[in-house]
Order: structure tokens, then C-alpha cells, then sequence
């Protein structure tokens, strides 16, 4: 692709020569007979120096009137500062206005979050938001690249569904031409099928819930990468995905020191992740939260105590993980509380082979998982069970039918991985455009 500038991440290639940016104005100030203005445009950041020496008296001009996001050619020599950010600085010889920044909405002081979530297609443009979205880039490379890697094939599979997976109370519903259907909350079932031909299998894009939560764990539309595979049990289950964090956490450590630099993330707990993972059953998770010390916590926070047989809430996730610097894997669920179609443990019926990987410093749920029923008869008890549309089923039950396996998979949800990676608070702040109950704008 030809182009007649070179971008900031090439400036090392350019020592000494003249070049051309085009980017926006990200910062700027003056001291004198200096101006600074710093410039990025996508790839990087780097300061620009107009001395009023070097350049005309109406480049110097301009330099001062210039407004915040103002889109810019600038053209100058490349010079090598250690000091610099980045290493690298350019003296100014030509500057030329493409677009005016005008009264730009964000500016360099507080501002509400409300404020800039309602001006998010404008909040982009800043630090904080690229340094997080860069890091949810390399984590949804990471992802791909592992399972190419390892011989998976994708398999993209439908938003519209005609049925629900993960229980018909979160479903958004919409016309389909006259018929029912609903937005995807998994693509999990049309995996199933797609692992008996392949073996193994994901599928990656987004998904949705009508949860009415205002949680900082919850989004409406999020996007998840999960992974299908035949003749694979719960051990198997485990160890992949054990891998698979490890791969994505080493991945970002070495590929995104500055973003991660820039958001202060203290990175130690990071490195230390590697498989194994330390492993729990829900039994042997109760009777901690059973126990006198969480009890305790919980009243002190207000929390509900936690009731065997329930779910777990924020609060009991982050005491089962305090001082851990691995995630911590639950497994062996009662199936109340879980999907129609986890397998039952062999030795204890009333329990299923599910998986939560819980991540640690207190930022919860990150995979959850399981082996899948593979007999024809158990999977249509559980579907009449859990009083779930059967015809709406047929085609996931065929799979049974002919040449069924044990098999195993598990659902990831990027947002919740690139929140704890980059040490922030909130999911919202790790997808471009969030959807909560309450927002859909911009």
C-alpha cells in the first residue's frame, strides 16, 4: 500500500530524515519561542517541536491556535531522545490544518463517567480507552492464534436462534418473519453438532442476555470465545482450559507492556500465572463459605450469606480467590443450578461435571464449562425437566442419535478477561461501545 507519510511506530526507521505525519492533536503547550504539540495517530504518540528559528512566522502562529483533536500533516526531521516518550521527537518544519478540533468535549481534566459513556465515539480518542482496547486486541489475537495453533477449526455460528441455552429468562426475543426467535446467548449448541464432524472446534462473536443487572460484572451484549471438542472429559476440559489462560496472560505480558505500563497495572500477580491451576468441587468451596471467617465478611459487607445449593455471588467468589495469584478452578455443580445439559458425575447424580474458572484478585467468573450430556435419552429427560420447547430441540438431540461421544467445552467472556488483565473496575470499560440496561447510545 503506498502512502505518502509514515506513521509513528516507524519513526525508528527514520532517524535523521524528513518526514510527513498525519495524525490528531492529542496535547499541546508553550513555553516562549517553543511550541509542543504532541501527535498520535493510532500507532503511537510523539512530541512535535516548533521553534519559532525553524519555521515561518505563520507555522509558528498556527502552532499556538491550534485546538485539541485538530486533525494535522506535519512534516519534520526525526530526532532520537531518550528522554522522549518513545524515543523519538520531531523538529518542526511545516504544519497544515486538515480538519479543526473545534471546542473538543473531552478535555484534560475530570470529567463523570455517565459524561463519557454518552461520548464514548469520542472518548476513544484518549489514553486510558486505547490502552484498554489494545490489550482486548491482543487478547482476542491471542485466542485465535491458539486455537490455529492447535488444529481447531472456527465455525461461526448463528446470532438468531430459535431456543435458549442458557435458560429461557435472559433471552432478547424478536420477530422472524412471523416466526419466534431469539439473539444468541451462546454458540454452544450449533458447536456440538460441528465437533462431531471436526473434532475440534470454536466459534468467537457476540452474544446477549436480558439480565437486569447493574453490576460492574454485567453487559448485555458481550463477546465470547468457546471452544467444542469430541471424545474430551472433564479432566481434559480442565487442562485446556488451563492452557489457554496461560497462553492469553503470557501473550499480553509480552506484547503489551506500555498499555499496560500506562494503566498502572502492577503485573507481578500476572506473571506468576502458569498451569496448574489450583482445583476445588463445589462441596469443597461451601465449606469455606460455610466457615465462621466468611461469615463474617459477609455480614460486614452487607452481603447475603451464602446457602449450599445456591449460586456463588461477587463476594464469595473473591473470598475463595483472596490471596491467590492463580485462578482457581469449582467444579462438580449441583444441577439444579446449572444447564440441561451437563453430564452427571457418575458416582454422584445430583452433581454435574461443570466448570468455573474463577480469576483472581476478586475479579470473578472467567470460563465457565462442562462436559456435555451424550446420551440421547438422559439429554431429553433433562430438556423435559428444565420445560424447554422440544421441538425446538430436535435437531440439537439428533446429534445423540448418530454416533454420539463424550465430549466438552467451555464459553470465555473477552470483557471479563481484559478487566482483570488491565486491573480496572468495570466491564463497560473493556468493550469499544458498551450495552448495559440502561444504555444503547451512542
Amino acid at each position: 500500500m503506498q502512502r505518502d507519510h509514515v506513521y509513528i511506530s516507524e519513526l525508528g526507521e527514520h532517524v535523521g530524515a524528513e518526514v510527513t505525519l498525519r495524525g490528531w492533536l492529542s496535547q499541546k503547550r508553550s513555553s516562549g519561542k517553543i511550541r509542543f504539540l504532541v501527535l498520535r495517530d493510532g500507532t503511537g504518540f510523539v512530541q512535535c517541536i516548533a521553534f519559532v528559528k525553524n519555521v515561518s512566522p505563520e507555522t509558528f502562529e498556527a502552532a499556538g491556535q491550534l485546538s485539541l483533536e485538530s486533525s494535522l500533516v506535519v512534516r519534520g526531521t526525526v530526532k532520537a531522545d531518550a528522554r522522549a516518550k518513545g524515543g523519538y521527537e520531531i523538529d518542526v518544519r511545516e504544519l497544515e490544518l486538515i480538519g479543526d478540533g473545534g471546542e473538543f468535549p473531552i478535555q484534560p481534566k475530570e470529567h463523570g463517567v455517565e459524561f463519557l459513556f454518552d461520548n464514548r465515539h469520542l472518548y476513544l480518542r484518549s489514553r486510558t480507552p486505547q490502552a484498554v482496547l489494545r490489550i482486548r486486541n491482543e487478547v482476542v489475537q491471542a485466542c485465535r492464534d491458539f486455537f490455529y495453533e492447535r488444529g481447531f477449526v472456527l465455525i461461526d455460528s448463528p446470532i438468531l436462534t430459535p431456543a435458549a441455552c442458557e435458560g429461557t429468562t435472559t433471552l432478547f426475543e424478536t420477530d422472524y418473519f412471523g416466526q419466534q426467535a431469539f439473539l444468541a446467548q451462546s454458540g454452544q449448541l450449533y458447536l456440538e453438532p460441528a465437533c462431531m464432524a471436526f473434532g475440534k472446534v470454536y466459534c468467537f462473536g457476540p452474544t446477549f442476555r436480558a439480565e437486569k443487572s447493574k453490576t460492574r460484572r454485567h453487559l448485555t451484549e458481550f463477546w465470547m470465545i468457546e471452544p467444542e471438542v469430541a471424545f474430551l472429559e472433564l479432566a481434559g476440559l480442565l487442562d485446556l482450559a488451563e492452557e489457554f489462560v496461560s497462553y492469553i496472560v503470557a501473550r499480553v505480558l509480552d506484547r503489551c507492556a506500555e498499555p499496560l505500563e500506562f494503566l498502572e497495572r502492577d503485573t507481578s500477580g500476572l506473571e506468576q500465572i502458569a498451569a496448574p491451576f489450583p482445583r476445588m468441587t463445589y462441596d469443597q468451596a461451601a465449606e469455606i463459605l460455610r466457615g465462621e471467617e466468611a461469615q463474617k465478611r459477609m455480614r460486614e459487607a452487607g452481603a447475603p450469606p451464602f446457602e449450599y445449593g445456591g449460586d456463588l455471588g461477587a463476594l464469595d467468589e473473591t473470598i475463595l480467590t483472596e490471596g491467590k495469584d492463580l485462578p482457581l478452578a469449582i467444579t462438580h455443580w449441583p444441577k439444579e443450578i446449572k444447564s440441561f445439559y451437563m453430564q452427571p458425575a457418575e458416582d454422584d447424580p445430583d452433581k454435574v461435571l461443570g466448570l468455573d474458572l474463577l480469576a483472581p484478585e476478586g475479579y470473578g467468573e472467567i470460563i465457565g464449562g462442562s462436559q456435555r450430556i451424550h446420551d440421547h435419552d438422559l439429554l431429553e429427560q433433562r430438556i423435559r425437566e428444565h420445560d424447554l420447547p422440544m421441538e425446538a430441540f430436535q435437531w440439537y438431540l439428533e446429534t445423540r442419535r448418530y454416533g454420539t461421544v463424550p465430549h466438552s467445552g467451555f464459553g470465555m467472556g473477552i470483557e471479563r478477561v481484559v478487566t482483570w488483565l488491565c486491573g480496572i473496575a468495570h466491564l463497560r470499560e473493556a468493550i469499544p461501545y458498551p450495552r448495559q440496561i440502561h444504555r444503547l447510545y451512542p
